[in-house]
């Protein structure tokens, strides 16, 4: 190992540092698209600035979440997720304030809400872009003031409150809209972290298979492999549905396998096979085919990404690929992908 570590990248040591205390056990990947993104939330743990995440349906925004809480001086603290979709006109005071006893009929026993209850912890608001204009506007004063006033009170309480909210939908887009508030849109956004789709992470995606399957796995059995069929098919599929769909084609594949191996059929995942390997006439490959498709679609992958991030420079993508030019060179012309088209700006 180079000395203090030189030669390697920081996000990289402070993901090894966070998976030796298993902070962020269950947080899966050595993607770079997927480290540069981890790797940011121990400096975002540390601020009790409100955080938005944004990503897709499934990319794991709640995981990230409780990962901020609990690497946070809150973690002793409760953390309290809300689904915004699920607040109600009729009952949002109620809901985030509670209500003392009498405050309306019914009210036998005075209740505390949700504010209350993660007070000192985290309150995790999910799909905040489902929030109706007049829970915007509740929100926005709590984020201000840091106070609320439950139903039936005349006092305003302090709260002490980390808040994080989730997003599936570009909020920009909802603010040009007209249908969420610019002033709460900024209170939410001090700080940013996206969470980048499964098929930007592509070498992610047979580390997540295997952690489903052996989650998922009936006790006492033997745990079936996913067939090269199989994997081929999960590189080639773009997962609309992301890190979630994926868990649930691994409990599908479970179910559905016989015999030890586990199918692309068994997975539900649509796998029609390479432009260069046709199927041939009976429709089964040969385990050579299967793998030679499975490491060229990775090979294809990893190194768009590659020179992506370097911007189209050969040299540089070479040494961080660990490989001569000459050799990067001939890869990028076997899968053709030309340097020029990764070329950026400085």
């Amino acid at each position: 190992m180079p000395p203090n570590g030189a030669g390697f990248d920081p996000a990289e040591r402070i993901i090894d540092r966070l998976r030796r205390s298993r902070t962020l056990a269950l947080l899966i990947g050595e993607d770079p698209a997927f480290v540069r993104t981890v790797a940011q939330l121990p400096a975002i743990a540390a601020s009790d600035a409100t955080t938005l995440l944004t990503g897709e349906t499934g990319t794991g925004k709640e995981l990230v979440a409780r990962a901020i809480h609990y690497l946070s001086d809150r973690a002793s603290r409760p953390f309290v997720p809300v689904n915004c979709g699920a607040l109600p006109d009729s009952l949002l005071e109620d809901e985030l304030f509670g209500h003392e006893r009498g405050a309306f009929t019914d009210a036998r026993v005075r209740r505390s809400g949700l504010i209350a209850e993660a007070d000192g912890g985290t309150l995790f608001l999910d799909e905040v872009s489902s929030l109706s204009p007049r829970a915007q506007a509740v929100l926005l004063r709590v984020l201000q003031e840091k106070t609320f006033r439950p139903l039936g009170s005349s006092l305003e309480k302090p709260v002490d409150v980390r808040f994080l909210a989730a997003t599936n939908v570009p909020l920009e887009s909802l603010m040009q809209e007209g249908r969420l508030r610019p002033d709460l849109y900024y209170r939410l956004s001090v700080l940013c972290v996206a969470l980048p789709p499964l098929r930007e992470r592509r070498a992610d995606i047979f580390p997540l298979a295997r952690h489903f399957l052996i989650k998922h796995a009936r006790p006492g059995f033997e745990m079936p492999l996913l067939s090269p069929e199989a994997e081929a098919a999960l590189l080639r599929f773009d997962w609309p549905g992301n890190v979630r769909e994926l868990e649930n084609a691994m409990i599908r594949g479970l179910s559905m396998a016989t015999g030890g191996s586990i199918s692309a059929k068994d997975i539900g995942v649509p796998w029609h096979g390479g432009p260069d390997a046709p199927a041939p006439a009976d429709g089964t490959l040969t385990f050579q085919q299967l793998k030679r498709q499975v490491v060229d679609a990775f090979e294809h992958d990893y190194l768009a990404r590659l020179m992506a991030e370097h911007g189209g420079n050969i040299s540089r993508a070479a040494k961080a690929a660990g490989k001569e030019r000459r050799e990067l060179g001939k890869l990028l012309k076997k899968h053709r992908l030309a340097a020029r088209d990764f070329a950026r700006l400085s």
